[in-house]
C-alpha cells in the first residue's frame, strides 16, 4: 500500500507541470489583453514584458501558497492517505476542467477552479470520515472545512466581479469626459499627470506584490503600514516629473510606457497570486510525504495537522514554475485563443459576433436603452451636448479588411484597462484574498468598454450576450469543480492504486485528445469551396469575383441534395445530420457575406455603383438556394431520426431521378462559371422547364400513388416537402444564373 504514494508524488509532480501548462494558456489572457488589444507595443515586445513580470512574479509568490494547504480544509481531521487522495482528485479534475475551457476559447478562473476543488474533495473525504464514525453526524461537517477562510475566499471571488465592473466603468468614464477620443493633444498637454497617476497605481501594486513574497518585507511592513498615504505621494511624485521629462525631452508617448509597465505588474501579480492554484496542491502534497515517511507511523493512522505550520516554499521549485510559464506563454496557441475571446468583447469597432443574443442579453440591453433615456431627460442639454463630444468617435473611412487591422481600442482604455486591475488586485492581496485576477481583469475590460459606448445598438446584444456566457462560465467552474473532484475523491478512495492509474491514463488521454483537436482546428486550411467576400471596386471586377463564388455555390449544392438523397435512401440519421452542418456553414458564410454590404457598397468606386443592385441580387437568390437545402435536409434529419417510416422503392427511385438531373444541370452551371464559357449559360436556362415539369410530374405520380397505395402519412408529407422544395431549389439557382447572366451580357 505504501508504494502508491511515491507513484503518486511522481504523479503530482507530472500534474503540476500540466496544470502550470493549461494555467498559463487560461490566464494569459489577465495580462496581455490591454497591450495586444491597444496595439501600442509590438507583440514580441508585450510577451518579453509578460515574461519578465511573470519570473519575477513566480519567484516571490511563497507567501499565497498556504491556502492550498490550510486554506480550504481543517489538515489535523485528516489522515495521510486521506491528504493525498484529496490531492490526486483536486489536481486531475483541475487540469481536465481548465484545458476543457482553454480548447473552447473561454477564459475562466484558475481560482475559482482550485478552491472548488478542493472543497468538493476535502468535502467528499468529510463525508466519507463521517459516515465510517459511529459518533458524528453530517452537522459535524464544519469541523472539517474552514469555513471562515473559505467563505472570504468565495465571497472575495464573488464581490470582484461586482467591483471590477463597476470600478472600471467609472473611471473610465471619467477619463474619456477629459480627454475624449481625440485624445493626443490633451495627452500632450498635461497626460504626464494622467500617466502619473496609473504608473502611481500600477507601480504601488508591483511593489506591494514584490515585497511581499520577500523575507525583507517583515522589516518594513509596519512602516508601509503607517506611512501608507507618504508612500503613494511620494511615488506620484516620481512618475509625475518622470513623465514629464520622457515625454518633453525624448519625445516618447508616455501612454506607451504606461502600457509596458501595466503589462509587467498585471503578468508579475498573476504568477505571484496565481501560481498556488497550479502548484500549491502538489507542493502541499510533497511536504505532507516528507513529514509522513520519516514518522514510521502507518498512512492512515499518520494527523496531517503539520499543514497547520507554515512551510517555507522551496526558492527552487518557483524558479522552475516561472521557466516553465514563460516557456508555454511563448508557445501555447490557446493562449492566444483565450485572449481573442475578450478582446472580441471589447473592441470599440465593429465586425462579426461570436456570441448569439439570448433573453436575458435582450432585456438587460432594452433596460439600460431606457434607463439612458430617463437620464437624458433629467440632464441638462449643454451637459449632454459636452459628454456626447467628449464621446464622439472620429469617422474613418476604411475598408473591412484594414479595419480588421486596427486596434480594438485605444491606448487610454488599455492605461485605464491596467491601473484599475493593478489597484483592485493589490488591495485584496493586501487582505490575503486569493481573488481570481481573471474576473478582475475581465470585468475591468467590459466595464472599460461599457463606458466607451463600445457596445453601442448594432453590438450590444451580442456583446452582452458574450459576457453573460462567459460570468456563466464561471459559475458552470464552480459547481463542475466542487461536484467533479468530489466524485474523483470517491473514487480514489473506492479503488486505490488501480484507480489513480485509469484516471491519470484517462485524463492523459482526454488533454492530449483536446491538444490535436484545438491544433487541426488551428491549423485548418481554409476551405476550397468556401465562399470570398467582393472587395473589387469596378462593376467587371464584381462579376468576376461573384463567378466564383457562383460556382461554389453549384458544386455545394450538389453535394449536399445529392447527400440527402443518399441519407433519406438509406435512413442514416447521422449522414443527413452531417448534411445538415454542411448547410448551416454554407447558410454563415452566405451570411458573412451580406453582412459585408455595408463595406462593400462604401467601397465602390462612383461609376460602380449599379454593380451593388447586381451584387445584392446574387446574394438575395443564394440565400434562397440556401434556405431551400435547409428545409430539405431539416424535414429529411427529422424524419428518419424519429424513426417515421421510410419513403418507400418508388419514391427513392424518382428522388434519384430528380438528384441526377439536377447534379448534371448544376455541373454544366458550375463548369460554367469556372472555364468563363459564359454562352453555355444559355442552355443551362432553358434546361430549367425541364427540371420544373420533372418534379411537377413526380407530385403527380405522389398524388396518384396516396390515392391508390396504403402509404404512410408522414412519409407523404416529407415527400411532398422535399419535392416542392426541391422546385424552388431550381427556381432560386436559376434566378441567380440569369441575374449573372444578364449583368455579364451587360457588362
Amino acid at each position: 500500500m505504501d508504494s502508491i504514494f511515491y507513484l503518486m508524488i511522481f504523479a503530482l509532480a507530472l500534474l503540476a507541470v500540466a496544470d502550470l501548462i493549461v494555467g498559463v494558456s487560461n490566464d494569459a489572457v489577465n495580462f496581455l489583453n490591454s497591450a495586444i488589444g491597444s496595439k501600442a507595443i509590438s507583440f514580441k515586445k508585450i510577451m518579453i514584458i509578460a515574461s519578465l513580470g511573470i519570473f519575477v512574479g513566480a519567484v516571490f509568490s511563497s507567501g499565497m501558497m498556504e491556502v492550498a494547504r490550510k486554506g480550504i480544509f481543517m489538515p489535523s481531521k485528516f489522515y495521510f492517505d486521506e491528504i493525498m487522495f484529496i490531492f490526486m482528485a483536486v489536481m486531475i479534475g483541475d487540469i481536465l476542467l481548465l484545458d476543457f475551457f482553454n480548447t473552447l476559447g473561454m477564459p475562466t478562473s484558475t481560482t475559482v477552479s482550485i478552491v472548488f476543488n478542493l472543497l468538493g474533495a476535502a468535502v467528499v473525504m468529510a463525508l466519507i470520515k463521517i459516515g465510517m464514525s459511529d459518533s458524528e453526524t453530517a452537522s459535524d461537517l464544519v469541523n472539517y472545512i474552514n469555513t471562515k477562510k473559505a467563505k472570504e475566499i468565495i465571497s472575495g471571488i464573488l464581490l470582484s466581479v461586482v467591483i471590477s465592473f463597476t470600478v472600471g466603468m467609472i473611471v473610465q468614464w471619467i477619463s474619456r469626459l477629459v480627454f475624449s477620443f481625440q485624445y493626443e493633444k490633451k495627452v500632450k498637454n498635461f497626460g504626464f499627470v494622467f500617466a502619473g497617476i496609473c504608473l502611481t497605481a500600477i507601480g504601488y501594486f508591483i511593489f506591494f506584490k514584490g515585497l511581499k513574497g520577500t523575507p525583507y518585507y517583515g522589516d518594513i511592513k509596519d512602516f508601509l503600514a503607517q506611512n501608507t498615504y507618504l508612500v503613494i505621494g511620494m511615488m506620484f511624485a516620481f512618475w509625475t516629473v518622470l513623465m514629464l521629462i520622457i515625454d518633453k525631452i525624448f519625445k516618447i508617448n508616455i501612454l506607451l510606457i504606461v502600457i509596458g509597465v501595466g503589462t509587467f505588474g498585471l503578468a508579475l501579480a498573476f504568477a505571484g497570486n496565481d501560481l498556488v492554484n497550479f502548484i500549491g496542491v502538489p507542493m502541499a502534497a510533497w511536504h505532507s510525504y516528507e513529514a509522513w515517511s520519516v514518522s514510521g507511523i502507518p498512512a492512515s493512522e499518520f494527523s496531517m495537522e503539520i499543514l497547520s505550520e507554515k512551510v517555507p516554499t522551496e526558492p527552487i521549485l518557483l524558479f522552475i514554475a516561472g521557466g516553465i510559464m514563460v516557456v508555454t506563454l511563448w508557445l501555447s496557441k490557446k493562449a492566444r485563443t483565450v485572449a481573442d475571446t475578450e478582446i472580441n468583447l471589447s473592441r470599440q469597432g465593429d465586425g462579426s459576433e461570436r456570441f448569439q443574443p439570448n433573453f436575458l442579453s435582450k432585456i438587460i440591453v432594452k433596460g439600460s436603452s431606457k434607463l439612458i433615456q430617463a437620464f437624458s431627460v433629467i440632464l441638462p442639454n449643454s451637459v449632454q451636448e459636452r459628454i456626447t463630444s467628449s464621446f464622439q468617435t472620429p469617422a474613418i473611412e476604411i475598408s473591412e479588411e484594414k479595419a480588421k487591422d486596427l486596434p480594438a481600442f485605444d491606448m487610454i482604455r488599455a492605461s485605464i484597462n491596467l491601473a484599475v486591475a493593478g489597484i483592485l488586485i493589490s488591495i485584496a492581496t493586501s487582505m490575503k484574498l486569493p481573488l481570481s485576477t481573471t474576473y478582475v481583469t475581465f470585468m475591468v475590460a467590459m466595464g472599460t468598454s461599457l463606458a466607451d459606448k463600445a457596445w453601442g445598438r448594432e453590438s450590444a446584444v451580442y456583446r452582452v450576450a458574450g459576457v453573460l456566457n462567459v460570468i456563466g462560465g464561471w459559475f458552470f467552474t464552480a459547481f463542475i469543480a466542487f461536484t467533479f473532484a468530489g466524485t474523483l475523491t470517491y473514487i480514489i478512495y473506492m479503488g486505490k492504486g488501480a484507480a489513480v492509474a485509469i484516471l491519470l491514463l484517462l485524463a492523459a488521454v482526454l488533454i492530449v485528445r483536446n491538444y490535436l483537436s484545438h491544433k487541426k482546428k488551428s491549423n485548418a486550411q481554409v476551405d476550397h469551396t468556401s465562399l470570398k467576400k467582393s472587395a473589387s471596386k469596378t462593376v467587371q471586377g464584381i462579376i468576376d469575383e461573384s463567378a466564383d463564388n457562383v460556382a461554389k455555390s453549384m458544386y455545394r449544392t450538389s453535394r449536399i441534395y445529392q447527400g440527402v438523397v443518399e441519407g433519406l435512401s438509406n435512413q442514416d440519421a447521422s449522414a443527413l445530420k452531417k448534411m445538415r452542418k454542411r448547410v448551416k456553414k454554407f447558410e454563415d458564410e452566405v451570411e458573412t457575406l451580406r453582412n459585408h454590404l455595408f463595406y462593400f457598397i462604401k467601397n465602390l468606386n462612383d461609376t460602380s455603383v449599379r454593380g451593388s443592385n447586381f451584387y445584392i441580387m446574387v446574394l438575395a437568390n443564394m440565400t434562397d438556394m440556401v434556405q431551400s437545402l435547409d428545409f430539405i435536409a431539416k424535414k429529411s434529419f427529422k424524419h428518419i431520426d424519429n424513426n417515421h417510416k421510410p419513403l418507400s422503392k418508388g419514391q427513392i427511385e424518382d428522388l434519384r431521378e430528380i438528384e441526377a438531373s439536377l447534379s448534371k444541370l448544376l455541373v454544366d452551371v458550375e463548369t460554367a462559371f469556372k472555364s468563363q464559357s459564359f454562352s453555355d449559360l444559355s442552355a443551362c436556362l432553358e434546361r430549367e422547364i425541364e427540371m420544373i415539369a420533372l418534379i411537377s410530374d413526380k407530385i403527380d405520380v405522389q398524388i396518384a400513388r396516396t390515392r391508390k397505395e396504403e402509404v404512410s402519412p408522414k412519409n407523404t408529407t416529407l415527400y411532398f416537402n422535399v419535392l416542392l422544395e426541391s422546385k424552388d431549389l431550381v427556381k432560386g439557382t436559376m434566378r441567380l444564373v440569369e441575374e449573372y447572366h444578364k449583368s455579364a451580357a451587360n457588362s
